[in-house]
């Protein structure tokens, strides 16, 4: 009754996860658009969806990806083959364990007629596929604590999973070798199936199983008599040949009933097999309702993510279901860090100690943002800081082995959390350039509102960036400026600039405007010739260094080799390291 009572609740509370999980697809804001999509128009263009892909061309895509993506993970061993099998003995042996085994009664015994748990090849394939699971979370564990791969997190979830994953499988390996080896389990399978009443087939048949199935009896022991086992043998062709192959075919469990056959008697007098049924099918029950809100819920929603991946794209699907397969993607992550492992920018946090740098960790954080647990303005800012470093160089799209587009993601929560007029530098860096290419797709008005906050701060805290022409009052020559710029060997070239005007006269950014300094102040070339005279003012004043669009252009013609674009560059990072006092 206990175990029927907790399937029952394991069942109703996964079914109550699952529900809710699918409905949080459906009305999650992972972009600025999604927020104007009612649900309700989200829950019809996916069905939608649903239908026109399976009755269309599209279909044998799906079933190209389900086949490759899915079952056999390509881009796993694309990038790393360690990693690969370590997930294919995990995930494919206990999928094939749950399905051969704790769903017998469901699947297994529906195609097999003559299906039985203690016969073969049922008995040695439970015990192959376990014994995979174990040696692949050796190998996950060894991966993550022992190898330590590059910039790889082990967050609580991850912890959890293993510790659970362990626990299930160690207590039925206990369970079943403890069962090989217990007298009371032997005793109450001859009472309930065989038909024994002479005492002296029941020693007969118990000697045979003492010896040939690994039984510890309290009043047997070896060497048997020839005779004994002849007719024990006999009895059991009889009587339980039909039920039970032969217990050393079930390797594992009779490796550890050959281990503990010193302590079985005083094991069995325990109950301990019983204790263990309870552990194994407890940690099962609660995997199954732990599952729709573990790391484990990515067995359904990582196939989802690569099936829906592979029939969408940005133009040719509705937005609607676009919002509805990001808000599906922030829980397909495995977290596995293969995307952290190529980050372009990753290396940064060695320097910025800020875990929103990292790919992996920062889904983990735009999750808890859409979902309304991160409302701390700190977090908040640092989730912006790491997505803005973000350089859209697509390698974490191309490795995820879910089929997430982890640069789509990136670049529509910046946009949320620039909303909130949160002040973020980058957006004036060359690192932008991406948001500008991406420009049409930005709401009027929200693509220049971060960068006037950028400037504004900027020009509030350091005095700079004043209308560099009116009423601008020059400040004595600056030698310490020049000594900033004169650090690196690139940017103190500005020293041999005659201003002849070769910079400006190709600037793409200055031949846009018919009055460039109007509306840019000083010119590159001016710039150059400010910076050697030491006027801080002028210097910093110009919007032409926040405008530059680094094309390299103006160096690449400077007859003089002064690294135009590098002067610009660092004088941009002096002027932000000024807001931050760090100058």
């Amino acid at each position: 009754m206990a175990y029927y009572i907790s399937l029952y609740i394991s069942l109703a509370i996964f079914a109550i996860g699952l529900i809710y999980k699918i409905a949080t697809w459906f009305f999650l804001k992972t972009s600025v658009d999604s927020k104007t999509i009612p649900t309700a128009k989200r829950v019809s263009s996916a069905l939608k969806g649903i239908i026109s892909t399976i009755f269309s061309s599209k279909v044998l895509t799906l079933v190209k990806v389900f086949f490759l993506d899915v079952i056999l993970q390509r881009k796993v061993l694309h990038e790393d083959s360690f990693r690969w099998l370590t997930h294919i003995l995990i995930y494919g042996a206990f999928m094939l364990l749950l399905f051969m085994h704790a769903l017998d009664k469901f699947i297994t015994s529906a195609i097999f007629t003559d299906y039985l748990p203690t016969l073969n090849p049922f008995l040695f394939l439970r015990d192959f596929f376990g014994a995979l699971v174990i040696i692949g979370i050796c190998m996950a564990i060894y991966r993550r604590f022992i190898l330590k791969a590059p910039r790889l997190k082990t967050n609580p979830m991850d912890i959890y999973a293993i510790i659970l994953l362990a626990i299930i499988m160690a207590s039925g390996i206990l369970l079943e070798g403890t069962k090989i080896g217990s007298y009371s389990v032997y005793k109450q399978m001859v009472a309930d199936y065989a038909d024994i009443e002479e005492e002296e087939e029941l020693k007969a048949l118990t000697a045979f199983w003492v010896k040939e199935f690994g039984t510890v009896a309290p009043d047997l022991k070896k060497p048997f008599d020839t005779e004994l086992l002849e007719e024990g043998s006999e009895v059991h062709e009889m009587s339980c040949a039909g039920c039970h192959s032969r217990a050393q075919w079930a390797f594992v469990g009779y490796s550890v009933a050959f281990a503990s056959r010193g302590v079985a008697l005083s094991l069995d007098r325990t109950g301990i097999h019983t204790l263990l049924w309870y552990i194994h099918f407890l940690a099962c029950f609660i995997g199954l309702a732990y599952l729709p809100f573990s790391k484990f819920f990515h067995i359904i929603t990582s196939p989802l993510s690569l099936l829906a991946n592979s029939v969408m794209d940005k133009r040719g699907s509705e937005s609607a279901n676009i919002a509805t397969r990001q808000a599906l993607e922030l829980d397909a992550c495995t977290h596995c860090g293969q995307c952290t492992s190529r980050c372009s920018v990753g290396v940064i946090f060695e320097q910025i100690q800020n875990i929103n740098i990292l790919p992996s960790e920062k889904i983990q954080s735009l999750k808890r943002i859409v979902s309304g647990k991160e409302t701390d303005e700190k977090g908040l800012k640092l989730i912006l800081v790491g997505t803005s470093l973000c350089t859209n160089c697509h390698r974490c799209t191309d490795v995820c082995p879910a089929g997430i587009n982890l640069e789509e993601l990136w670049f529509n929560m910046r946009e949320v959390l620039f909303q909130k007029d949160y002040q973020e530098f980058s957006v004036l860096s060359p690192l932008s350039f991406y948001r500008g290419l991406m420009k049409e797709g930005i709401r009027q008005g929200d693509y220049k509102r971060p960068l006037d906050l950028a400037r504004e701060a900027i020009a509030a805290e350091s005095d700079l960036m004043k209308n560099q022409v009116k009423n601008l009052t020059l400040t004595r020559p600056d030698r310490e400026i020049q000594g900033m710029l004169g650090l690196s060997d690139q940017v103190s070239t500005f020293k041999e600039c005659f201003a002849c005007q070769t910079c400006t006269n190709v600037c793409p950014v200055v031949a846009n405007y018919e009055n460039p300094m109007e509306i840019l102040g000083m010119l590159p070339h001016q710039i150059m010739h400010a910076v050697g005279l030491g006027v801080r003012d002028l210097a910093f004043g110009s919007n032409m260094i926040w405008d530059c669009v680094t094309c390299y252009q103006c160096q690449e013609q400077c007859p003089q080799g002064v690294r135009v674009t590098e002067v610009l560059f660092e004088l941009k990072n002096l002027a932000i390291r000024n807001v931050y006092n760090l100058c």
